[in-house]
């Protein structure tokens, strides 16, 4: 009782605390971007200053838009212990999961072998396109390093509306995707305990890679490091996941010993090579 409680406080906590958080970035990005057009505008309106009129011996600061302001180093409280808390919080998303559902064993069996061809289809021509899209996405990586020329520089040039979409994108195609591969690979091996951690595994990846972009933007480049090393992660996962799935819907012949119906469709081979042998007198 006291654990259901727990949760619905928790959940309340975190929808609540979304929702207005969200609505303050939307303002904020709004504020941003209003106040850049304006002083776009009023750069472009502004008449060109005629000669130069610095004066060496005056105390006022001086005042020129090529002037470069070196920012204060950061802690290291900042550039170590923040990325280092983002991955702590992976492990405890991870642990919230498995603490909010345990694994059981339960009745509930499904094999992909036996759904129609249509379904079988459409899940492995899903599944590959997504993995394909997830080529085109690492492909995009690699082409805004050689443009900006660093991870850090390429989120410094993004504004926080642009940010913000690309969140909303990401977490969107990220759920989407390891949805319609984790669910029928989930099924597909329910007896093996490692292999229900696959899917969540990698959707926790997903989400603090994404989280850790708004710490290169707002705090410091090491939390490129974090970055790479979910990106590791949810790619280990989906392709795991994406051969699991290919073998058993794509090539139904082939067994192995992580197959839950492995002795039965072994002793059908092991039928058909002996009805199918060559006998002395068959001619």
């Amino acid at each position: 009782m006291f654990k259901q409680r727990l949760i619905e406080i928790f959940l309340a906590v975190i929808l609540l605390s979304g929702l207005f958080g969200v609505r303050a970035l939307a303002q904020n990005a709004a504020q941003q971007d209003q106040a850049a057009a304006a002083s776009t505008t009023q750069q472009q309106a502004a008449p060109a200053a005629k000669g130069d009129n610095f004066d060496f011996f005056s105390d006022k600061p001086v005042q020129d838009a090529q002037i470069v302001e070196v920012p204060a180093e950061k802690s290291r409280w900042l550039t170590i212990g923040t990325p280092l808390a983002l991955v702590a919080f992976f492990f405890f998303l991870n642990f919230a999961v498995w603490w909010l559902v345990p694994f059981d064993k339960h009745s509930f069996d499904i094999n992909l072998r036996d759904l129609p061809p249509a379904a079988r289809r459409g899940i492995a021509m899903a599944a590959v396109l997504f993995g394909i899209a997830f080529c085109f996405g690492a492909s995009e990586i690699w082409y805004q390093l050689q443009l900006h020329g660093s991870t850090k520089a390429f989120f410094d040039e993004m504004s926080l509306g642009k940010l913000i979409v690309m969140t909303h994108a990401h977490l969107f195609g990220f759920t989407t995707s390891f949805f319609i591969i984790g669910i029928p690979f989930s099924l597909q091996f329910p007896h093996i305990r490692s292999y229900q951690w696959v899917f969540p595994v990698g959707l926790a990846a997903s989400l603090t890679d994404v989280i850790s972009w708004w710490g290169i933007k707002y705090i410091d480049a090491s939390f490129e490091y974090v970055s790479m090393l979910c990106g590791i992660l949810f790619s280990i996962s989906y392709m795991w996941m994406l051969i699991g799935l290919l073998r058993v819907l794509l090539f139904p012949d082939v067994i192995w010993a992580s197959d839950k119906d492995r002795d039965a469709r072994l002793k059908q081979l092991a039928e058909r090579s002996i009805a199918t042998r060559h006998r002395e007198g068959d001619y």
